[in-house]
């Protein structure tokens, strides 16, 4: 006689079963989490070092030896941006096609060879030529460090190691300005701004190397139907085999994420980002870009416009350290409205300041808050789009920010020259409070501490 129980399903085998990313999720934080974060983190320096090191060298080639004219000075400082409006779309995509972290050694490598080349140039076209070389890659390495690490980072965290990353990623501002004006007029014989460039491409390449060393993102892999990586690479991060849910690679090649409604959500999500990512440069870059210049229309000296820019950039990691502990607990919608708002008034306070310790001072809280701004900014992108579109998505939507980067100094020097500094900071708050009402209207709030789509 049949046990009358034979054929009843079994508890587990009526549970739901986790999927690769639930899986990952609820993973304790580990040395390999530690890991990718160590080296993003070197990736982020790199990559703001160098557009940090336009800042410094927009004042050293206003005077001999190296003298550029302004037109050339100002397109020198828009190669970056420029290189950056088109490489970030093409990384981005190869994100979402190769992976976060292949996709992010290529930025890299594109980084250390342009750099490289632009430290051993003798002319100014062949230097303005390899910076937007060095754009290509500078361009795509935040929204892919951003991609990369919501993916495998515990939800409760995901905040936290963001601003974390980009705290300790800011130190490469004032690391290399501060090189560049230890090494100043030159070292053995070279000038100082060939080391710290050259520098900049050192940190680039190892950066790329140490990549190698670490896993694809196991939410990517399963996006995408890779399973038998995905397993792996979950793995790799103390997560053992069980049986999975995830859609066949062939249903999943088939089928669009998400359903109508999230695909809605998701495009207008990302019109949401492309607006606020063309509005913010002209804070987050107008501000660190031409403070140099700013310093020196107010007729300050050289030396002392470069001494103040490399203080200023000690603003971004204090903002990031002091965010990190509470980033995850609140609102990103929320965040990023104050940021704005509180950048636009202490943008025209800096305008009407004429001592050079008040400059300094509302100069640092302006960098701290832009760099919060910035760092929530990331996080808030990559929690509103989903897995399979996240690391091209954000990128086009960086890259339109990038785009409008390469005329922010054409304008601003513009604007300096015709109307003043307070002309130049009134565009600055116009562009934070547009953002401001963007995100109250239409902004979506985040997902803090929760799982992502």
């Amino acid at each position: 006689m049949l046990n009358r129980f034979e054929d009843a399903p079994s508890v587990e085998s009526s549970l739901p079963v986790p999927t690769i990313a639930e899986r990952l999720d609820a993973l304790p934080f580990c040395r390999l989490r530690l890991a990718i974060f160590a080296v993003v983190t070197l990736a982020l320096f790199a990559d703001i070092a160098e557009v940090a090191l336009g800042n410094a060298l927009g004042a050293v080639f206003q005077a001999p030896p190296r003298t550029m004219t302004p037109t050339e000075l100002s397109v020198f400082l828009a190669a970056i941006f420029a290189g950056g409006a088109i490489g970030a779309p093409i990384f981005g995509l190869f994100g979402d096609r190769i992976g976060r972290r292949r996709a992010l050694q290529a930025a890299l490598a594109a980084v250390a060879i342009g750099s490289f080349a632009a430290a051993a140039s003798q002319t100014s076209t062949s230097l303005i030529g390899f910076r937007f070389l060095s754009g290509l890659g500078i361009g795509a390495c935040p929204p892919l460090v951003a991609a990369y690490l919501a993916d495998t980072m515990p939800p409760r965290l995901r905040g936290t190691m963001a601003s974390l990353c980009a705290a300790f990623g800011f130190l490469g501002a004032p690391a290399l300005i501060l090189l560049l004006r230890a090494a100043s007029p030159s070292f053995f014989g070279v000038e100082g701004w060939r080391w710290a460039v050259g520098t900049g491409a050192l940190l680039a390449a190892l950066a790329a190397a140490l990549l190698s060393l670490l896993p694809e993102s196991p939410r990517w892999l399963a996006a995408t139907g890779r399973l038998a990586e995905a397993e792996e690479a979950l793995r790799r991060f103390g997560g053992g085999r069980s049986r999975h849910v995830d859609m066949p690679a062939a249903a999943m090649a088939a089928a669009p994420p998400g359903t109508i409604g999230e695909r809605e959500a998701a495009g207008r999500s990302f019109i949401l980002l492309c607006g606020l990512y063309a509005l913010s440069p002209w804070a987050t870059i107008g501000f660190p870009l031409m403070s140099g210049a700013v310093m020196v229309s107010k007729h300050f000296s050289i030396n002392d416009s470069v001494v103040a820019a490399a203080l200023i950039m000690f603003g971004p990691v204090m903002g990031n350290l002091l965010v990190a502990p509470v980033v995850d607990r609140i609102s990103r919608r929320a965040s990023l409205i104050i940021c704005a708002c509180s950048m636009a008034l202490l943008g025209l306070a800096f305008a009407e300041s004429a001592e050079f310790v008040t400059l300094v001072g509302l100069g640092i809280v302006f960098a701290l808050l832009s760099a919060v701004y910035a760092s929530i900014l990331a996080i808030y992108a990559a929690e509103i789009i989903p897995t399979q579109l996240r690391a091209s998505r954000t990128a086009i939507a960086w890259g339109i920010g990038r785009l409008v980067s390469t005329v922010v100094p054409l304008v601003c020097f513009a604007i300096i020259r015709g109307a003043g500094v307070w002309g130049m900071f009134a565009l600055i708050a116009t562009a934070l409070g547009l953002s401001a009402i963007l995100l109250a209207v239409a902004g979506p709030r985040g997902r803090s501490r929760e799982a992502l789509i």
